[in-house]
């Protein structure tokens, strides 16, 4: 999306009634990224109820809950005299913000499956009008093998990161079995930095290694990032088209859903973290796909974008933490992301398939430990203040367009939400407008977690590749209960 000339903006302002005398807040250098004219990412978060949904409440749950948990639900991004992009508060009309499609009545859940799939594509790919606040929602009325109904938030990414609005729709809920208690999260925990355990070391000589190693970690790690941002492509993939515009051509979204108590008894068994089995169980699954069922060495160059959520939290403590506006845990986008090369894969016979998560482990802990994610952000700082948001707009998409795919995952709480009485079976989301042709997405919720995979149309074989996700979990977790 890009935003118009400073003539359109106060024509906008004036036609939604807006006061120019009130005062504005100016966009994140994020925010604007995000909304520039080579980018345009949002988020589409899919709620799915237990029972079907009634649309009655919807006007009056949005007006009184949802636009009161942030300004930016209620304002416009416009260009001052300056030309700095700023959030003009504006009023709301919210029958242009919500949509019931109308699907063919009588047909079974399975076909209501693609007809769900066939709308989220499409919305995927619509732009949000400009003169209107930067979000929407979809009430989808029809059973599907999943859920009852499904609501639909479309929201812009300049609105914030996957931290901040999770935390506006679930400000939004409440616990099903007791709404006057505060949905609980489970607390996060992440392995030991080189600098925490050298702050445990009594004899400053023993912390030089490890020093000397995070400084080699960083500057490898910054320049690989560097290189990759601008001159170094990922290889062609089944995983990669390297077309132009991928971001604007057609997705599919789908779905698979793991137990946490699986998944935790990797972690025990390995000694690792949550993370590092589900980022292992995607490398392997990626892998098993790209080898395409032949039993030949996979070697192609292809990276990973892991986001890292760059707020100094332990964990979500309730709703109201998530949105409050303090220092560890404000509102905004507050991310970075590391690159990570995919491990290679032999053979299928010859693999160990737990060595993709010590792998990821080793990789991602490595990273973890380096100041590169601090540097790219002030080298982004940099290009912003010197050649402006539009070029450091540009040096983002390259930095995606330039890799494979990006993994991105937010938690969920423990207990059953529940939407204006409806009870939430499960929840999902997807990043889109990212041009790249596969990204994977995260959440977990009452024990489970729901891993999305959304894939460039008529390019990935999505149920082959969700099916290699499932094999290489089941390998991982056979060879976890082998291993003495």
């Amino acid at each position: 999306m890009n935003i118009g000339s400073e003539a359109q903006n106060r024509n906008m302002v004036k036609e939604l009634n807006v006061d120019e005398g009130e005062s504005s807040e100016p966009v994140s250098p994020t925010g604007q990224y995000f909304n520039s004219s080579v980018l345009s990412i949002c988020v589409l978060a899919v709620l799915d109820s237990d029972i079907p949904i009634d649309d009655s409440p919807a006007l009056a749950l949005l007006k009184d809950v949802f636009l009161p948990i942030n300004p930016r639900f209620s304002s416009l991004m416009v260009k001052d005299e300056n030309g700095v992009k700023q959030w003009k508060k504006v009023e709301v009309k919210l029958e242009d913000h919500v949509n019931i499609p109308n699907f063919p009545p009588g047909l079974s859940p399975a076909s209501y499956d693609n007809h769900l799939s066939n709308y989220l594509s499409k919305i995927a790919m619509e732009q949000l009008p400009h003169n209107r606040p930067l979000w929407n929602i979809h009430i989808i009325k029809y059973p599907t093998s999943n859920a009852a109904g499904n609501l639909i938030f479309k929201l812009h990414h300049s609105l914030g990161d996957g931290f901040s609005l999770m935390g506006a729709l679930l400000s939004c809920l409440q616990r099903a079995d007791n709404p006057s208690v505060p949905l609980t999260f489970p607390s996060l925990t992440s392995a030991p930095t080189t600098t925490s355990l050298s702050l445990k070391t009594n004899c400053i000589f023993k912390n030089i290694p490890n020093v000397l190693w995070s400084a080699f970690n960083t500057v490898s790690d910054f320049g690989w990032s560097l290189l990759k941002s601008s001159y170094v492509e990922d290889d062609i993939s089944l995983i990669r088209s390297g077309g132009p515009g991928v971001e604007f051509k057609p997705i599919v979204v789908s779905t698979m859903t793991f137990s946490l108590d699986h998944i935790k008894q990797i972690k025990t068994k390995l000694g690792v973290t949550i993370n590092d089995v589900i980022t292992g169980i995607i490398f392997f699954g990626t892998r098993l796909y790209m080898q395409g069922g032949s039993n030949k060495l996979n070697s192609e160059n292809s990276t990973a974008l892991v986001l890292l959520n760059t707020r100094n939290i332990g964990g979500y403590k309730s709703v109201k933490e998530m949105v409050k506006p303090d220092p560890e845990s404000a509102w905004g986008n507050q991310f970075g992301f590391l690159h990570v090369s995919l491990p290679e894969l032999t053979t299928v016979e010859s693999c160990k398939p737990l060595d993709f998560v010590w792998k990821a482990q080793k990789l991602i802990q490595r990273k973890r430990n380096s100041r590169a994610v601090f540097l790219t952000g002030q080298l982004l700082e940099c290009l912003r203040k010197f050649t402006g948001p539009e070029t450091t707009a540009k040096y983002i998409h390259s930095t995606l367009k330039n890799s494979s795919m990006t993994i991105s995952n937010v938690i969920g709480p423990v207990e059953r939400m529940a939407l204006a009485n409806h009870p939430i079976k499960s929840l999902y989301f997807m990043v889109v407008g990212v041009p790249q042709s596969l990204t994977i997405t995260m959440v977990s919720y009452m024990g489970k977690l729901r891993i999305a995979v959304g894939t460039e149309k008529d390019y990935i074989d999505l149920p082959k590749f969700k099916s290699s996700i499932k094999n290489a979990f089941e390998m991982i977790l056979k060879a976890t209960h082998e291993t003495v």
